[in-house]
């Protein structure tokens, strides 16, 4: 198992995050929203392709019939007052259209409503119903904008009048008759005659001037009151737009729409003269003034809602051939969802399958599988190669712990028996040296069993600590002052460097043997006049404690091996310049069962750092 740098740098590759386009669960909703993508496109080209004509001709229908219901609701605007009698209008043009008629005020006042009491109005008015602003009517289904013809208000002939202008027109005709000419008399709403030739032009431009003899232009007494009141509502506007009008009639002759032709006379010969933004604002002047004549003839301004009425009769039924197009469209995407599927499954199972049969091979073939996608499937198959490669290096290190166990064993055993054989023998006499060498090899072999034992707990989880509030400054002088007569030996300079305000809540005797194996370590591997210094310091909610040398230091590529068992910077294996090999393995044990860390940093030829970060523990008496 390797700890520090190597293990610290695993843990970001094995939680990086997926790009998003990368992902299992992004690639089968993509999948699955093309699939209903084609299916939705399927089914509205089917729908498109079946119902166009049908819907174009409902549409039609239905466009003509609002059209018409409008046409009659701003006729009758125009021809009442008020709208207290339009119910049975509506009524009637509900039952004729089967649509749903609503009439309100500008404030949602109800006027008139072909449902029943109580149902609410759509969202929104389909049209405004106002004769005196309309851009709807027209007999001809050509649009106008203005005032409605139909509103004629003081303009309405008494009958003694239409017979009179009925009895010219006549004449007229009879006189059109005689050269040739056909016309027609058409009435306008207000009662007024009028020729039209049967090629709909006027015969006034044949030039015949016996038969137009102006006598339907001039106006009749009802027409010349209506007149003059509309020459009195439009002066003021006329001067205010720079047109010099008298005090006489502006309008001598009848125009059925005066703000278009603005009748002859003086007033033609103004407006001949004026130009651009004059002339627009006398024909302003004349409209507003028709208007405000208008008004007290008309209904007011309305709201027309329209919605789905009674009858909704089945406009179209599909055919056998469109019923064969949609089973065919069907199972064209049926087939090609199907396709799609099974071209997705095979490239997501591919993988899985490759990592089934790396999982069922013998464990000694240690089997790699190919990383072939970057999704959670690749990410997999990349933890399953780690944890071939950590099985494969966990089962050379347990070989080789084996094998530095027995050479551990082999060395004091052999020791021991050798001299044990001799002096049964009588070859040496059993001399205190030669005991006390005894007495050294059983002590090596004791200190390896110990460690093993230690190792074994801590790795089992069993390992106990008895912990209690610790100044860091009095451990580390502890570890010195049981170390100075090695280092004083190997004239090497033991220092000590701790902040009195760094306490840990840790066990003592384990951490003294933890920072005892380092310095032990540090003072093995520096040479004389070197320094091995011990120093604790606080940082944020860790204590920080360090072991630093001035010793010949550990190659880069052997820098992640340090703390694994039975490792040595000397491969010779001599206890001139190494122990048992175990001692960094158990520092790491130890400290982990603490809750903390230890690592390991290093430059050849410039000294090693070890640095244990622990949590930072509180001095007795202070609040938490």
């Amino acid at each position: 198992m390797r700890f520090g740098t190597r293990r610290g740098s695993r843990r970001p590759a094995a939680r990086r995050r997926i790009p998003l386009r990368k992902r299992l669960l992004v690639r089968l909703l993509s999948v699955s929203a093309l699939i209903a993508v084609c299916s939705v496109a399927a089914t509205a080209w089917l729908a498109v392709t079946t119902t166009t004509s049908a819907l174009k001709e409902e549409q039609g229908q239905d466009l003509a019939a609002d059209n018409s219901i409008l046409a009659e609701l701003s006729g009758y605007a125009a021809t009442h007052p008020d709208w207290s009698g339009v119910h049975h209008t509506v009524r009637e043009l509900a039952k004729r259209t089967g649509r749903r008629i609503a009439l309100t005020t500008p404030d949602r006042a109800l006027l008139a409503d072909s449902a029943p009491r109580g149902t609410p109005l759509p969202p929104r008015p389909a049209a405004g119903v106002d004769p005196l602003r309309t851009d709807t009517y027209s007999e001809t289904g050509a649009q106008l904008s203005g005032i409605d013809p139909r509103a004629v208000g003081p303009y309405l002939l008494p009958a003694k009048e239409r017979a009179a202008l009925d009895a010219l027109a006549g004449r007229n005709k009879d006189c059109y008759a005689r050269y040739g000419i056909r016309t027609t008399v058409a009435h306008t709403p207000s009662g007024r005659p009028g020729l039209t030739a049967t090629d709909g032009t006027d015969p006034a431009g044949y030039g015949l001037a016996v038969c137009a003899d102006g006598g339907l232009s001039i106006p009749t007494p009802t027409e010349r009151r209506a007149l003059d009141t509309l020459s009195g509502l439009a002066r003021p506007c006329l001067r205010q737009a720079g047109l010099a009008v008298g005090d006489g009639p502006l309008f001598p002759l009848y125009e059925p729409n005066a703000e278009d032709h603005f009748g002859g006379g003086p007033l033609l010969v103004k407006l001949a003269a004026a130009r651009g933004g004059t002339a627009r604002a006398a024909r302003s002047c004349v409209l507003t003034a028709r208007r405000t004549q208008l008004e007290p003839y008309v209904a007011p301004g309305a709201e027309l809602f329209l919605g789905i009425g009674d009858r909704n009769p089945s406009r179209f039924d599909m055919s056998p051939a469109n019923k064969a197009k949609v089973v065919s469209a069907a199972g064209l995407v049926l087939a090609v969802t199907v396709a799609v599927t099974a071209a997705v499954a095979v490239r997501l199972v591919r993988p899985l399958r490759a990592l089934t049969e790396a999982a069922q091979a013998p464990p000694e073939r240690h089997v790699r599988v190919p990383v072939t996608t970057r999704d959670e499937t690749g990410i997999l198959a990349e933890a399953f190669n780690a944890l071939t490669e950590r099985r494969e290096r966990l089962e050379a290190q347990r070989k080789a712990m084996v094998s530095d166990i027995a050479h551990e064993l082999r060395s004091p055993l052999t020791n021991i028996r050798g001299w044990l054989e001799v002096m049964r023998d009588g070859v040496v006499e059993p001399d205190p040296g030669l005991l006390d060498s005894l007495h050294e090899e059983a002590v090596v072999l004791q200190r390896i069993i110990d460690d093993l034992q230690d190792l074994a707990a801590a790795d089992a989880g069993t390992l106990r600590l008895h912990r209690e509030p610790l100044p860091a400054a009095e451990l580390l002088a502890q570890v010195a002052a049981a170390h100075r007569v090695a280092a004083d030996a190997a004239r090497v300079t033991l220092a000590t460097e701790a902040d009195p305000a760094v306490w840990l809540d840790a066990d003592p005797v384990r951490m003294r043997q933890v920072l005892g194996n380092l310095v032990s370590n540090a003072l093995r591997h520096t040479p004389a006049a070197g320094t091995v210094t011990l120093t604790a310091r606080r940082d944020g909610p860790d204590a920080v404690l360090t072991v630093a040398d001035t010793g010949s230091g550990i190659a880069p590529e052997e820098l992640p091996q340090v703390f694994e068992r039975f490792w040595r910077a000397e491969k010779s294996r001599s206890r001139r310049t190494g122990g048992s090999g175990l001692g960094l393995s158990i520092v790491r044990q130890l400290v982990a069962a603490h809750g903390g860390t230890a690592e390991a940093a290093s430059e050849p030829g410039a000294g090693s750092v070890f640095t244990l970060r622990l949590p930072a523990g509180e001095a007795p008496g202070e609040e938490p």
